[in-house]
């Protein structure tokens, strides 16, 4: 489950990078495309901060499976001896 929240966190923060690059451009300017920078600004933000709290749940999935498998494999050590 922790690859797949990483794989998530990468893409949101992709995107979070090309809606911010969209809002420093002069594609916004342009006929037919939606032209409101701050929509831009605010979109590439909520999808920085989602990618953020994504990460930070991958990072403590990946933690806690890795502190479960040390624990069984203390346990299985101990009932060997």
């Amino acid at each position: 489950m922790g690859r797949n929240l990483f794989i998530l966190a990468g893409s949101l923060f992709l995107f979070s990078l090309l809606s911010c690059g969209l809002a420093y451009t002069n594609i916004a300017h342009e006929p037919g495309s939606p032209g409101d920078e701050s929509l831009w600004r605010t979109m590439g933000l909520i999808l920085l901060v989602v990618s953020l709290i994504a990460g930070l749940v991958a990072v403590l999935s990946t933690m806690f499976e890795q502190a479960e498998r040390r624990a069984e494999q203390q346990a299985r050590a101990r009932r060997n001896r």
